[in-house]
Order: structure tokens, then sequence, then C-alpha cells
């Protein structure tokens, strides 16, 4: 495997898929901006959302991976016959759970938007479209399922362009239904769960060649399917600690008028880095680290560990940097239209700031909790982050009543860093990660290249920032551009300084 190469390809169709997502949430923008229908829609499509990026950005990939490849080297028969057991428990569990929650959901969005309840239509409105998108859950759990199939067999384009899906259908929707009202977001909740349906089918239809289910009525609770699902559920929970924070956040930020959209739009911004630096990183390495670490390959083991956590901050750490420096000019050029004012940027922007902070730790804690995942422990990062999480909550409960919802992002990324060190200790005291390489050279002259880059950006700002205020026609285009001249310069400086080099697009991990 070539670790930069399949990144590459992963990171490829993510980024088509963010772009579109972009797009998407610029039209909700315009057209709903940042009141009640649109904190509505945010509540119902955050809880399926977040079930996406729990099962699909790691949580599944972590338990089923490493168990799917160890029966591969037992041989094919007995991999079909885990993975039908394992696709059987799923189909059933998750048809289970779909079912409970929408008879349950009044009582299901009290819990997710207590803050909600002191608005009756508000309350209403998200309580019928959560019904309509709930749905999701059950399709794309299954498509994640297939993608991790094809993870396994080192196929990565599938699973990453399936998310594209979600989008278009999203964006057609706006196009056709433009007009600011109830029906616009029924409308898109519904193309929500039209989109996981249509996934499922589009991943099956590649997963196939490898692996087709037969479904069992008599669902058997054998050793490794007991183990698996010992592995997969505090996975959800550990792989998916980011998202469950902001989940957390989104609970909290209900109490707030308009505080759901300002965090989801923020959301929307720095997760595009996200996607390629902590999960993107963590989904590649998995298959071929779980492989190594069977066959008690020290020298492949500790290579691919370090080139991915490198890589990861090489990633993460300038995107944080240009998010924090500017945060604004960024929120206002990507959606400061229509609806979406003035103060909805200024508050968005806020909390970019703060989430920006914690972007690199949101991008390790991917990578680091797919170290211990490749050996078969998620329930150390379940720990970890159970203790993230009740520290994220006390925090934003606490201050929430004098800060106001700017507290959430604040939380989250604390929270994060104090997960990161938490991973790092246990991995250093196992002796599963050298300290040694963690605080190179390497990893000091990207802190260096960073600095320098984004620094060049700052001054951009600064110089062209007549073409940068919310009444500029031609913010997006400048900001474009601007991000543009820093990647290239960002790459060429790594490149002189061999931070970063072309060599390593070559090397097979």
């Amino acid at each position: 495997m070539n670790l930069i190469k399949s990144t590459g390809t992963f990171s490829f169709f993510v980024i088509i898929s963010r772009v579109l997502g972009y797009f998407r949430d610029l039209l909700i923008a315009i057209y709903l901006g940042s009141g009640p229908v649109a904190d509505a829609f945010f509540v119902a499509f955050r809880i399926p959302n977040t079930f996406r990026r729990l099962f699909a950005e790691g949580s599944f990939n972590a338990a089923f991976v490493p168990s799917y490849s160890s029966e591969l080297n037992s041989g094919e028969t007995k991999a079909k016959k885990f993975a039908n057991d394992a696709f059987n428990f799923l189909m059933f569990g998750l048809l289970v759970l779909v079912i409970i929650i929408e008879i349950l959901m009044p009582g299901f969005i009290y819990l997710i938007a207590p803050g909600f309840i002191e608005n009756q239509d508000k309350l209403e409105l998200t309580t019928l479209l959560t019904r309509i998108t709930f749905p999701f859950l059950f399709f794309i759990s299954l498509a994640s399922f297939f993608s991790a199939i094809l993870n396994s067999h080192n196929k990565f384009g599938v699973a990453a362009a399936s998310s594209i899906i979600l989008n278009i259908i999203l964006i057609l929707i706006i196009f056709f239904e433009k007009k600011y009202n109830n029906n616009l977001v029924i409308y898109l909740s519904y193309g929500v769960s039209v989109a996981g349906f249509i996934q499922l089918i589009f991943v099956y239809f590649f997963a196939k060649k490898f692996f087709s289910p037969k479904i069992n009525l008599k669902l058997k609770l054998t050793k490794k399917i007991k183990n698996f699902f010992n592995k997969f559920l505090p996975g959800i929970f550990s792989s998916g600690v980011t998202q469950i924070n902001i989940l957390v956040g989104t609970i909290i930020a209900s109490f707030q008028a308009s505080a759901v959209s300002y965090l989801y739009y923020a959301d929307r911004i720095y997760q595009i880095n996200l996607a390629i630096a902590g999960i993107a990183i963590g989904t590649v390495i998995l298959p071929n680290l779980s492989r190594h670490i069977k066959n008690s390959n020290k020298k492949k083991i500790d290579f691919i560990q370090n080139k991915a956590f490198e890589l990861s901050l090489f990633l993460s750490l300038p995107a944080a940097m240009a998010l924090v420096v500017g945060a604004e000019e960024i929120t206002s050029a990507l959606f400061g239209y229509g609806a979406f004012d003035k103060t909805s940027v200024i508050n968005s922007a806020n909390a970019l700031y703060y989430f920006a902070l914690g972007l690199p730790a949101f991008a390790i804690i991917k990578v680091f909790s797919t170290f211990l995942f490749a050996r078969n422990d998620t329930k150390t990062p379940f720990y970890y982050s159970l203790i993230s999480v009740l520290i994220n909550i006390s925090i934003s409960i606490i201050f929430f009543d004098t800060i106001g919802f700017l507290i959430i992002p604040i939380a989250t990324s604390i929270s994060s860093w104090i997960n990161v060190l938490l991973l790092f200790l246990k991995l250093f005291n196992n002796n599963h990660f050298s300290l040694s390489n963690v605080f190179n050279l390497f990893n000091l002259k990207i802190l260096l290249v960073s600095s320098i880059s984004i620094y060049l950006f700052y001054i951009a700002i600064n110089f062209f920032g007549q073409y940068l205020i919310y009444e500029s026609e031609v913010k997006l285009f400048t900001i474009i551009l601007m991000v543009i001249i820093t990647i290239i310069t960002y790459i060429l400086i790594s490149l002189l300084t061999k931070t970063f080099k072309y060599s390593d697009i070559k090397l097979k991990y």
C-alpha cells in the first residue's frame, strides 16, 4: 500500500463531496439563514448525519476491518460467514432501533433539543423533520458495512465517493424548491432519507464482488460476532468523540436562539480539513496496520504510524492556523449571503475560531485511535472519549450562562486536546508509539513552515481587506485565490526545506 496515494484517492472524493456539501450549505444559508426553521432542520439533519459520521468515519471500520481481515487470512469462506452473521445482526438491530425511535420521537426530541420546548411550533417542526430523516440511519449504516468490506480489500474510493450522492440530491431539491417556508425543509428531509437508500445501493453494487449477504432470520450469537460487537459498541463512541461532543453542543445550544445554526456553519468549514487530515488517514492505514500488527512486523508498524501522524500534522496544522487568523473573512466569503446576515457571520466566525484551535486535536484523535483499533482495542479509546465528553459537558454547562454558545466550541477544543494527551500516554506507556519520532526535527519543520505560510496569508487578508468585507461581490473569489496561493506556498516551502519529499509519494507502506 502507498499511504499518500491511497489517502489521496480517498481525499479526492472527500474533497468533491465537501465542496458540494459547501454549495449545499451555502444555498441553505441563503434561503433559510439562521432562524427557527433553520434550527429545526439542522437538529433533524444533525442526528442522522452524526450517526453517519460515527458509522462511516471510524467506528464500524475500527471494529470490523481487523476482525474481517483476520478471517480473510484464515480463508475466504470463514470471512464470508463472519461478514454474513455481522450483517444480519446489524440489519435487524438497526431496524428495531429506527422503529423504536420513530414511535418515541417526541420524547427523543426533548432529549436532543430541550431548549426547543419553549417554542411549540419549532418543537413540532423538529419532530416532524427528524421522523422523516431518521431512516437515513438505517440505510447509511448498512452502506458503511459494505464500505468496510471494500476498505478491507484496500478499495477506498467508492466509500468516499458515495457521500457525494447526498449533497447532489439536496442541491437539486433546493434548486426546485427555493421558497423560504416549511415545504423546503420537508423536501430536504425526505431527500436525506432517499439519499441514504441510494448510497446503500451504490456501495453494495461495488462490494458484491467480494461479499453478498444472505438474509437469515435465525440469528446466532457466535463467539466471533460477540467479540465484534464488544469492539463495535465502544468503538462508536470512541471513534466519533468529536461528533458526539458537537452533538452535545447542539443540545446545549438549543437553549439560545439561532445558536444551533451558528455552530452548524462553523462545523461545516473545519470539517473539510478534518475529513482529510484525520478520517482519510485513519481509514486508509487501518487494514494494513492491522495485518502488520498480527504478523508482529514492528519495523512496518513504526513506519506506518509515524508517517500517519506526520501526514496528519502536515495537513491539519496550517489549516487550523488559517482558520484562526481568517475566521471572519472565510465565514463571510463562504456563507455571507441572502438571509445569512452580518450578525450570523460574526457569530459563526467566532465559533469557527475556537473550533480551529482544536482542529489538529480532532485529526490526531482519529489517527491515535486507529493505532489502538488496529490492535483490537476499542475500549481504551472509549474510556478516554467518555472522559472527554464529560469534561466537555461540564465546561459547557458551567459557563453557558456567562459566555453563551461560544463555550461549546471552546469546551470541545479543550476536551479534545485532553483526549489526545490521554491517547498518547497510553500508546507511549505500552510501547506502541515512539516518543523520539513524535518530537523530531520533521515535526518542528511542519510548525515552522506552517507559521511562515499562514503569516503570509494573514498579510494578504489585511492587504486585500476591502475585497473581503461582507458587502463585497468578489469576496468568495478573493478568499479562494488567497487559499490556493497559500497552499502552493506551503507546498513549495515544504519541498525546499524537505519537510515534504516528492519521493514519499512513491513509498510503499
